[in-house]
Parts: structure tokens; sequence; C-alpha cells
């Protein structure tokens, strides 16, 4: 692999579907970008025709590892006996500076608790967090929300952190040289909430111009999905919530949809006549170009695709891995939360001491 190449870690057998759309959602990838590489982790016996049919060889390292995570295996279990998983093998890549970015379609629980093991917490970071795309109303299609299930708990420290990787993560993966940071509460007024949201909301309003965001206060359920904000910050219990409620409810207005145009002879009819604007209302919202939950705050960058992602998820996945990658996400979003700790390091990005540190 050459020196100018950027390099993912791929766990092959994570995920409902196999290897087959893993590998034909790498195939994919490739075709875009010819500086992209892979080292592929799983059975090498299921693997080597696969990668051979798409023609991948040349562009992909196989680490032939025996046992996979299952999606119903318990974290303790895999911290305790995983090491010879395809998943423990895809973050180790990382770890040892192999690949920049390892993106998995396993058993999340697994993947955080491992990532945890393997990669170590950022000095600084008490919790680290998944961040995920939700589609909004913004020009870029969606907004990041932060943490959507990797710890339950977070107080007025661990809120701030979150605002801070979260602003990071946007400024570097999805150039929002400003982002927009919001607090989620059951309520925009200020005197609303728990005790910590009301500490974290003014922590998080002194930390803005020091870090080169805007801080919108508290915003609420209804905000998540609209232009009002780049970023929401909430606890890992409320943004799991809040995730799951979202895809069921995404699924029953689908179903409801399909069942109001077979409705009537004329419904089928109308169906047709909007076939158009109903494929692209289907691919504004389709959840697998947008797929992939980022884990912040590790010394290691891991991207969790969805379960059951199909090859175009997959590309998805690898597609915002490539762009965290080449962006110097990890070394800029370790800068930002050090400085935290050292506040004489929090400057303005535009500055010269910003690029000297390569703060984002």
């Amino acid at each position: 692999m050459g020196s100018s190449d950027t390099v993912i870690s791929i766990d092959a057998m994570g995920g409902d579907l196999g290897p087959t759309a893993i590998v034909a959602g790498m195939a994919k990838s490739a075709e875009k970008n010819p500086d992209l590489r892979f080292i592929l982790h799983g059975r090498a016996g299921e693997l080597e025709p696969l990668v051979k049919k798409r023609r991948l060889s040349d562009r992909v390292e196989i680490r032939d590892v025996p046992d996979v995570v299952s999606m119903t295996e318990k974290p303790a279990h895999v911290m305790r006996h995983g090491k010879t998983t395809s998943m423990w093998s895809a973050i180790t890549s990382v770890r040892e500076g192999e690949a920049e970015v390892c993106v998995s379609c396993g058993n999340t629980g697994a993947l955080m608790a491992v990532s945890m093991i393997r990669l170590r917490k950022l000095d600084g970071v008490n919790r680290p967090a998944i961040a995920c795309l939700w589609p909004s109303r913004n020009a870029s299609g969606f907004n990041i929300m932060l943490d959507v299930g990797a710890d339950i708990r977070a107080d007025q420290d661990d809120l701030l952190q979150y605002a801070l990787m979260g602003m990071s993560y946007a400024r570097n993966g999805f150039g929002l040289q400003r982002p927009r940071v919001g607090l989620l509460n059951v309520g925009t007024e200020e005197h609303k909430g728990r005790a910590e949201l009301k500490v974290a909301h003014d922590m998080i309003a002194a930390a803005a111009d020091a870090n080169d965001f805007e801080f919108v206060g508290f915003v609420e359920g209804v905000d998540i999905p609209s232009a009002r904000v780049d970023v929401i910050v909430t606890d890992g219990f409320t943004g799991n919530v809040a995730l799951k409620t979202a895809e069921g409810t995404a699924g029953l207005i689908s179903e409801f949809l399909r069942e109001a145009f077979k409705y009537t002879p004329l419904s089928r009819i109308a169906a047709v006549l909007a076939l158009t604007s109903l494929q692209r209302l289907r691919k504004r919202i389709d959840p697998r170009r947008v797929n992939g939950g980022v884990f912040l705050g590790l010394n290691g960058t891991v991207v969790k695709s969805h379960g059951s992602a199909d090859a175009t998820g997959v590309s998805a996945a690898i597609k915002l891995a490539f762009r965290l990658a080449q962006s110097g996400f990890q070394d800029k979003l370790a800068a930002r939360v050090a400085s935290l700790s050292h506040p004489d390091q929090s400057v303005d990005q535009h500055s010269a001491g910003a690029e000297n540190k390569g703060i984002s």
C-alpha cells in the first residue's frame, strides 16, 4: 500500500447480511476513491472469493481470523473471549496504526466495549459518545446528535465534552466552519430541566467563543430535524430513545404510505403520477445514505454502520470514514478535548496558534 493511501480497517463478519454486502460496499467505495485501501478482517476462506469477484485483490489485505461476534452476544463476554474475532482484529489495526479508521456493522455494545479496551479513552474524556446523523431541514440534509447510546449517564462536564466533540466532528467531517450547537431539554426556557442541564447550558455558552461555535441554547425534540441547529447534545439514554423512536416512526409512515397508495385503483394511479417525487423523498430520507455512527472520545476513530446495512449503506459508512481520515479528524479532536484541561490551548481556529496546534 502506498504512502499516500488512506487505509480503512473493515470488520467483514459483522452485520445481518454478512461479508457479501460488506465487500460489495467496499467495491462501491473503491470505484470512487482510487487512494482508498482496506484491511479486511474475517474468515479468509469466505472473503478471498468475494474480494476476487469484485476485483479488489490489489487493494485489500485480508486478515484471517476464525470467530464472529454475534448480534446477541453480551459485551462482557466479548471483552473476555473476543480476541479471535473479526471485530477485535479490525479495531486492533487502528490501535497499531495500520489503518486510520475502523468500520463495523456488528453488535454496537460489543463494538464500543472492545473499542474502549483496545483504543482507550482520550486524555480528559470521562465518557465517550456515539454521534449519529439525523435527517433534517438543513442544506446538508442532516444534523448531528450525540450521545445516542454509548453511556446512559452524562453530567454537566460530559455534556460540555460532547458539545466540543460534536462541534469538531461537524467542522472536520462536514465542513461547517461555525457549527450551531444546541442542548436537548424539555423546553427552551432557561429555567426548565434538570440541575446538571442548567449548569451545562452555562458551561457550553462560556466555551462557545473560544472554540468558535454558536451556542443556540436549549432545544426541544421538535428541533432535532430542524434548520435551527447543526449539533444536538444530550445524554445517551435520551438520545437512544429518540433515535429508536424516530426509526420506528419512519418505518410506520412508510408502511402507511404504501397502504394508502394501494387502497383504491385511483390511488394506484396517483402513486404512478407521483413516482418521481416519491423517489426523491425516499432518497432524501434513506437511512443508508447517512449510515454510520461515529464513536467519539477514543484514541482512534470507529464508524458503526447499521447492522442491516446493504452495499449502499456500507459504502456510505466507508465514505464517512474516508472523509474523517483525510481531514485529520482524530488529531484535531484530541487537541480540542485537551483544550478543556489546558484552557490556554482554546484559541480561535482562524489564528496562527490554532493552525499550528491543528485544532479544529
